[in-house]
Parts: C-alpha cells; sequence; structure tokens
C-alpha cells in the first residue's frame, strides 16, 4: 500500500515542496513539486539573514498550487515533514512569533563572541585546548567556526539586548516553520547537534556547556528524533497550507543528515558528493571522529545508530551560477553553457579557478577567503574560465574526500547529487576529478525532500528501520572516469591546494 506525503525542502534562497508517494514495496516515487523563492539579506558587518515569515508563505503559496495543479484532495495528504538548511538562529517570543530576522549558517558576523570564547588560554590549532577536550567529550566535534549558530545567538545578546530579552526560544528554520504549524516547540536531534550544545552520550543538550557558553537552557527547545511526529496542523495553518486540520506533522531532518538518506547514503562507507547552492562531502560512519586540522567532523543524523562526518564548502553549484550570470551575455540556459564548453579538454587550457566565493569551511577556516581565477593569458576563452569553474568545485570536493579518507575507508562508489548532478556532462567531470566510479538517483534535485519522504516511511511502520531505505532508492546512471582526464587533474591538485596558502594573507588584508 502506497500513501502520498508533502515533504518540503528548506533552502537559502528558496522552499521546495513536493508530493511523494511511499511504500515499502516500491522506491520513493516522487508525483510534483512546486518552488518557491525569498530573499537572502547580505549585511555589510558579515551578516545574512532570512525573513522566517518568507519560508512559511513559501511553503503556504507552493502548497496550495501543488494541489490544485495535480488535483490532490487535502485529506489524500497522510503527513508533512521536512528537509531544512540549518544551523540557523531564529529567536522567537512564547506564541512563535520571530523577534528578529532568521540569522543563517552563512552568517560570519560573531568572529568577536567566538574569539572570546575560544582563542584563550592554552591553544591547539588556534583554539582554546581545555574548552575543546570539554566539546570533544560532550559533543564529539568543536564549534570551531565563527557561522555556529551559538556565536550568533551570544552576538544578539551583545548588540541586540532588547531583542534578547524577549527570547522566549531559540528555533532552527524547520523547528520554526513545525512550531508555525502545530504550536508546538521541538527540534530533531540532528538539528541540536548542529548547535554544538548536544551531548551526544546523553541524548539531551548539555548543562557543561550551555554554562561554559552562558547559554541560557530555558531558551533551547525540546528533543525528539527525526521520524517523530511533532504535533498535528492547528485549523489556521491548515487553511493556510490549503491542507487539511489535523494532518500530522513529522520533524524530518537537516539538510546534510537527509541528503545522505535520500541518496541511499546510509550504510557504513557510503559516500554522498551534494552540490547544491553549497556543498559538502558525507560520509557514513560508526563513531564520533574530529578532524581539527582539516575541521571536519561526524555530526548526528537521522539515524540514531550512524554518523555523518561532514566535510563542507561553503559555494557550490552557486560558482556555476556565478560564472553563467555574470561571463554569459548572450542569454544562455545552463544546457547553452555545458553546449559552449563541451570541447574545452580537461585542466580548461591551464586556468584553475577556487570556489571559496563567500569564504570557506573545510579543510581550512576563512571567512575572508574568495574566488579565484589563476594562470589567464591572452588566449584564455569564456569557455576556460566556465569549464574551470566547474573542475574547481569537483576539485575541492575531492580535497575533502582525501582529507575524509585519512579517518574512515570509503566504499568505491561515490553518489553525487544536489543541482549540479542534473548535467550529466558534470557528472562526468566529477568522475574523471576524484578518480571514482559515480552514481546518480533518480530526481537527484529533490534528494533532501526524498530523504524526508523516506524517513515517512519508517515513521508510519512501511520500513523496519532507516537503514532499508537504500533498498528504495534508485541509481539513475553511472559514471566511470576516464584515466587520461584524472592523469590532467592529478597535476593541478596541488596547485589548487596551494591558491588557499599562498594568498592567505592577502585575501586578509582585502577582506578582514
Amino acid at each position: 500500500m502506497s500513501v502520498k506525503v508533502i515533504a518540503y525542502d528548506v533552502g537559502t534562497t528558496g522552499l521546495k515542496t513536493c508530493l511523494f508517494s511511499i511504500s515499502a514495496e516500491e522506491s520513493v516515487q516522487y508525483l510534483a513539486g512546486e518552488v518557491e523563492h525569498y530573499a537572502l539579506h547580505v549585511l555589510d558587518n558579515g551578516g545574512v539573514e532570512q525573513d522566517a515569515a518568507d519560508w512559511w508563505d513559501a511553503m503556504a503559496r507552493s502548497t496550495r498550487r501543488l494541489l490544485e495543479r495535480t488535483g490532490t484532495a487535502r485529506e489524500e495528504i497522510r503527513g508533512i515533514t521536512f528537509c531544512s538548511q540549518f544551523q540557523t538562529v531564529v529567536l522567537v517570543d512564547q506564541a512563535g512569533r520571530p523577534l528578529r530576522r532568521a540569522m543563517s549558517c552563512m552568517d560570519a558576523r560573531a568572529d568577536a563572541q567566538f574569539k572570546r570564547y575560544m582563542n584563550t588560554g592554552i591553544k591547539v590549532e588556534g583554539l582554546d585546548v581545555i574548552k575543546v577536550l570539554k566539546y570533544l567529550k560532550i559533543t564529539g566535534a568543536v564549534s570551531g567556526s565563527a557561522k555556529d549558530p551559538a556565536w550568533k545567538y551570544l552576538w544578539v545578546r551583545d548588540n541586540e539586548p532588547e531583542i534578547f530579552q524577549k527570547t522566549y526560544k531559540w528555533l532552527d528554520a524547520k523547528e520554526y516553520l513545525t512550531c508555525r504549524a502545530t504550536g508546538v516547540m521541538k527540534a530533531s536531534r540532528d538539528d541540536a547537534n548542529g548547535t554544538f550544545l548536544y551531548d551526544v552520550k546523553k541524548g539531551c543538550w548539555s548543562k557543561t556547556l550551555c554554562r561554559m557558553l552562558e547559554i541560557n537552557m530555558e531558551h533551547l527547545p525540546e528533543l525528539c528524533d527525526s521520524t517523530d511526529q511533532v504535533g498535528t496542523l492547528l485549523p489556521l495553518p491548515a487553511e493556510e497550507l490549503g491542507l487539511a486540520a489535523g494532518t500530522p506533522v513529522f520533524a524530518g531532518g537537516s539538510d546534510v543528515s537527509l541528503c545522505s538518506v535520500g541518496a541511499g547514503c546510509v550504510e557504513l562507507g557510503d559516500v554522498l558528493v551534494y552540490s547544491g547552492t553549497s556543498g559538502w562531502v558525507a560520509t557514513t560512519v560508526g563513531k564520533l571522529h574530529l578532524d581539527l586540522g582539516n575541521l571536519i567532523g561526524a555530526l548526528v543524523g537521522a539515524d540514531p545508530t550512524t554518523y555523518n562526518y561532514i566535510a563542507e564548502v561553503e559555494t557550490s553549484g552557486k560558482c556555476m551560477e556565478w560564472v553563467k550570470d555574470r561571463i554569459d551575455r548572450m542569454g544562455m540556459d545552463y544546457d547553452d553553457m555545458i553546449e559552449y564548453i563541451k570541447d574545452t579538454p580537461a585542466g580548461a587550457n591551464g586556468v584553475i579557478f577556487s570556489p571559496w566565493m563567500h569564504g570557506n569551511r573545510c579543510p581550512f577556516d576563512d571567512a575572508n577567503s574568495r574566488g579565484v581565477f589563476f594562470n589567464l593569458d591572452i588566449t584564455t576563452h569564456g569557455s576556460d574560465l566556465m569549464k574551470a569553474v566547474i573542475e574547481g568545485v569537483c576539485m575541492h570536493m575531492r580535497w575533502l574526500l582525501e582529507c575524509t579518507e585519512g579517518a574512515f575507508q570509503t566504499r568505491p562508489v561515490v553518489r553525487f547529487a544536489g543541482g549540479s548532478a542534473i548535467s550529466p556532462y558534470i557528472c562526468q567531470v566529477m568522475a574523471d576529478v576524484l578518480g571514482r566510479e559515480v552514481e546518480t538517483i533518480e530526481n537527484t534535485r529533490q534528494v533532501g525532500a526524498m530523504g524526508a519522504a523516506a524517513l515517512l516511511a519508517v515513521s508510519f511502520g512501511m520500513l523496519k528501520d532507516i537503514k532499508e531505505i537504500r533498498k528504495i532508492i534508485q541509481v539513475k546512471a553511472v559514471y566511470q572516469p576516464r584515466p587520461e582526464n584524472t592523469a590532467v587533474y592529478d597535476k593541478i591538485l596541488p596547485v589548487f591546494k596551494n591558491l588557499y596558502k599562498d594568498n592567505k594573507k592577502s585575501f586578509a588584508a582585502l577582506n578582514g
């Protein structure tokens, strides 16, 4: 038996509302979807904000449109759930109303708060060793970036005391949406872990870390699993969404966690390379581990028996969007762009690009780093620049995968998902750069929403556990690396890595 559900994918620049049919016997079937976009407010002080009400308005418009277009009756929807950006700070009052715009995961303004707490005492890799050890003991990871949520929370305390005084709860993006839908304030454990205040062994918020950072624990919501039902749709929110009051609302999970689930990367050693607006290399592992040198750590995922070992890059597919929009003056779409560069050889005729367009997190954390075109000459064409951007994103993913394999053994076949994986050309470049076989899945652009929908198969008892999801995720295509191209990238990679080391001081001088 199959049932219809809606999964919302809450991104940094838009929201996807996806209708799925799920069952134990068949794959997670994507039926239809709608997209709404909203503003990302980039401030001069390093702040990056969004209006939380925009997320809800996007949900309402797209849900009503989806039901009307597909002829789906509201009563047919058996549940709604979420895949969402995380490490977002949404401060709300007791009624669940936002007190200010949400602070995005890209928000980097809390450098002073980060340094005040973490750049003291005896240091290792620039961080207070005593606090690092406390973090490791309790969370298995370290809050090593000014972009992490606790520092943004403290930034509001220090800079907007009137708003801070009114704060009832500190929520993440999807927690705000489930609260608005049900009136219940609960956080999934993977989102909680993203705050670096979650005690992994005890499965609760850490009093020790909250005391160390002066976090008010009363601001933290109750915890639940990603497969848990948070509540049911209240009458007014149901009317706004066009759904039936009483429809079950489930917790869902973070985009990092659920993209792995949606790609079927749920067994130990499975690797997902994800390239959307941002990107990451996520490996499913069986233990906590922190590589402080490369700023890669294992986070709690949707599956309580495994962890996601995450290495991030801030801008991935965004770089490809940027190069198309900035260099193209002929009105190209993405298919036109691929046609334009298809004959450009591996290595882009010597041009190398670094994809650090909004700073970077792994394997170095530097908000000042930026994109670089390196090794241009008078024969360089626009097609070389476009090809170099694609290769640069793939090159950074290879760097992250190599760092990952310093700690964990990975399976030889890599799955590739996200908007960039729609293009067979980019998939082949990824295989060539990695030197690995690459698989893609059906509906790769909806991979996070697919993960959220697949979790409902577990919530409804259709599947025994999350590991069984692998059998209902279908592989669409397989790409074999071409050795002659991989050899070119082997030669380029050391130069690519050095672009940061050689320009670190210059980045700081220009952008610090």
